[in-house]
């Protein structure tokens, strides 16, 4: 009974008179007063409040306008034979409300609009946002690439510096041939470290085709001793190491099949140096 009493005292019922409430309220109104009698006879007293109040307040029309509905009526009626008799007669100061089942719909129907709004604006921010974090891990790895390439290149100028300044290194010049009379060529020696480098970026020989290298020799005794092939390109730089060798008596460069050979083609030597 405290529940009912409650029930009645929320104010629902009043509503579903009124016609203010949503369609699920008004299905649970409804669902109470079938099941509850003192339910259903508080909504026929509010019905009833509701007519009586309706009644006190109405307000007398005038003669003129009297005259003008019941002279429209005699007309409908003398037009249409067929016209039904009225089985309810409904107060005509009364207002029929009719519950508003679309408002509980149309909340949800600007809801989902508002969330799917929000949902758009949020994706095109993250897009956004996306692109901008790749555009910034974009140009991360190019200077990083940068930063990498200069630390190489001073790394490698370093390298060539301690060379220079190495007293136990000798620069031998290399000079064109009749096959290529304008090459030039520079190999440092150092018989007692054993190493030979070449000044890739003072290297001045025919650019190599594909299926040909180059590849340097040490005369030593008047035997040619391999020390390894190389690339002449346009873009040739730095200091490049070939084979280890404690003693030589000069320096040759032939061109070759690409890999090498056994032995100089000497009708391809391009460069001779001697020690």
């Amino acid at each position: 009974m405290e529940d009912l009493k409650a029930y009645i005292e929320s104010g629902i019922l009043e509503l579903y008179v009124l016609g203010d409430v949503t369609p699920a309220e008004r299905l649970q109104v409804e669902e109470m007063a079938s099941k509850h009698p003192a339910i259903k006879a508080e909504l026929d007293e509010i019905e009833r409040s509701i007519e009586l109040y309706a009644e006190e307040n109405a307000i007398e029309p005038s003669e003129q306008l009297r005259n003008r509905v019941l002279g429209s009526l005699l007309t409908n009626f003398g037009d249409d034979n067929n016209f039904p008799t009225p089985t309810h007669v409904q107060h005509e100061n009364v207002v029929a409300m009719q519950p508003n089942a679309d408002k509980g719909t149309n909340f949800y129907k600007y809801a989902f609009a508002a969330c799917l709004a929000l949902l758009l604006a949020s994706a095109i921010a993250l897009y956004n946002l996306y692109t901008r974090l790749n555009d910034t891990n974009t140009q991360l790895s190019a200077m990083q690439a940068q930063n990498q390439h200069f630390s190489n290149t001073v790394s490698a100028k370093d390298s060539e510096l301690n060379l220079l300044r190495d007293t136990s290194y000798k620069l031998i010049h290399l000079r064109g041939t009749a096959k290529s009379p304008e090459s030039i060529m520079t190999v440092a020696f150092s018989p007692s470290k054993q190493k030979v480098v070449i000044d890739m970026e003072g290297l001045k020989l025919p650019a190599n085709d594909q299926t040909h290298q180059y590849q340097l020799w040490a005369l030593v005794g008047g035997k040619p001793v391999d020390l390894g092939v190389f690339d002449a390109t346009a873009d040739s730089s730095g200091f490049k190491n070939m084979k280890a060798i404690a003693a030589a008596d000069a320096f040759a460069v032939t061109l070759e099949p690409r890999g090498g050979s056994a032995s100089p083609t000497l009708s391809e030597m391009v460069v001779l140096g001697k020690y």
